[in-house]
């Protein structure tokens, strides 16, 4: 079922929370082991909080909007009284004494936390695997890869081991899984979701935002999680906005953009079959759809060097103690980022800069870019990057994923529809990027788009 039949039926009384907690958490523990989506269960308290919640219908006191949903949290979020180790040996026995905004916000609309999911230590790479806990493995094909760095959150969505995950996206970190393993994700806005009280992350580049099978679950669940918050000083003004009844009405007159390779990028055949089909969908819902990229230079230089240069200046002091504990990979974009001169970082920075005044221009004349959510498809477990596309040998760090991070630069509203599937049966994603603060209109596209060509009633081959 989906969040939102999930939460009418306990409303009317159909299916108790304990009912809907008991299910998930008997398929967490028959799937979990072989997907390897959660580390850390909260079985025992999520079934208390359940009866609780249920004694809550039954005395008909006035019930929050997720009262009595199961919801999974990333482990790089902030737990209150939960182990917390951002999937790294250096935090194994972390446990936060507070909460991050968004798990707040969730656990007062009602939701109730089952257990942290699985991610690469701190974050940093498209892939979900650590020396930790090891790989999240993909439902669809258990031989490859879930993405990353919200992976654990995107397999535990499409195995049906919970129907809410709260991710987190700093340069494609919910839209590469919930392409890779076939689920709905939505970067919103910058600052639309507050992010903290935790550790420091990316800076600007890192936006909150839910995970889930259908689209109406995640308007839903961003109606919980957005909105100021004044511990985030980046953090955008309440709106009043119901994003849920905001779905409704057709996409007739609406302008948009279609680009296969933004200019630069090389694709995999398969994803770029299945992309191109599921574009001309978008026709038939009305929108005037042409073939068009932003004048705008690839900024993966710009953003490798703004990445590694955090990642250093966050980690760098752990080296000597933890160095033989870290994920390698790791460690060696910890090394570069610290050889990098200030310079080098002052003009990454104006090169950021630069690509946004590049890329706005382009958001006057369409309201919508659709581009594939990464040039690949999830690929084994053995391999940690991809140095060949379509026969083109280049850059083993951001040439799978040039759709997401430069979305991240601007703090646009980006999501991931699923949008088909490969030859071997795996999930393709669809990337649909908004204008600025205009998260409304990508989640009514994504929406029209899921009704026109549903895809939540395909489920991996796990049972």
């Amino acid at each position: 079922m989906s969040v939102v039949e999930m939460v009418e039926a306990i409303k009317t009384r159909k299916l108790s929370p304990v009912e809907i907690m008991d299910a998930v958490l008997s398929r967490i523990e028959r799937l979990n082991p072989r997907v390897n989506a959660y580390c850390t269960l909260l079985a025992e308290s999520a079934r208390k909080q359940a009866t609780e919640a249920e004694a809550k219908v039954m005395k008909g006191e006035e019930l929050g909007p997720l009262h009595g949903i199961p919801v999974s949290i990333k482990d790089l979020t902030f737990t209150r009284g939960v182990r917390t180790t951002f999937g790294s040996r250096i935090y194994e026995n972390f446990v936060p004494d507070r909460d991050a905004v968004v798990v707040e916000r969730l656990k007062a609309a009602g939701a109730i936390m089952i257990g942290k999911t699985n991610t690469p230590e701190f974050g940093f790479m498209g892939v979900t695997d650590n020396l930790l806990f090891g790989p999240t493995r993909n439902p669809w094909n258990l031989e490859r890869h879930a993405g990353g760095s919200s992976g654990g959150a995107a397999a535990a969505v499409a195995a049906g081991m919970g129907p809410l995950a709260q991710g987190s996206d700093g340069g494609g970190s919910i839209r590469i899984p919930s392409s890779f393993c076939g689920v709905f994700g939505i970067k919103p806005s910058f600052g639309r979701v507050p992010r903290g009280p935790g550790f420091p992350d990316w800076q600007t580049l890192t936006h909150y935002g839910p995970i889930t099978r259908t689209v109406p679950d995640a308007a839903l669940a961003l109606e919980v999680m957005a909105g100021r918050d004044d511990r985030d000083r980046w953090s955008l003004p309440e709106t009043g906005l119901r994003y849920l009844s905001a779905l409704g009405g057709d996409l007739k007159g609406l302008k948009v953009a279609w680009s296969p390779d933004l200019g630069y990028a090389v694709v995999d055949p398969g994803v770029l079959e299945v992309t191109s089909a599921a574009v001309a969908t978008f026709e038939t819902l009305g929108c005037t759809v042409e073939a068009a990229a932003p004048e705008a230079r690839n900024p993966g230089r710009t953003f490798a060097a703004i990445w590694a240069v955090t990642f250093a200046s966050r980690y760098m002091d752990k080296l000597e103690e933890w160095r033989d504990q870290m994920n390698p990979r790791l460690v060696a974009l910890i090394e570069q980022g610290k050889d990098r001169l200030v310079m080098d970082y002052a003009r990454a920075a104006v090169g950021r800069e630069e690509y946004c005044e590049q890329i706005q221009p382009f958001f006057e004349r369409y309201d919508l870019l659709l581009t594939p959510s990464t040039a690949v498809p999830a690929f084994e477990l053995d391999k940690f990057e991809v140095t060949e596309i379509a026969g083109v040998k280049g850059s083993p760090v951001l040439d799978w994923t040039p759709f997401s991070h430069p979305f991240n630069f601007t703090g646009q509203p980006a999501a991931s529809v699923p949008c088909g599937w490969t030859d071997d049966g795996l999930p393709v994603g669809l990337q649909i990027v908004g204008r600025r603060f205009d998260d409304v209109t990508v989640l009514r596209a994504a929406a029209a788009f899921e009704k026109a060509s549903p895809w939540a009633d395909r489920r991996p081959p796990l049972d």
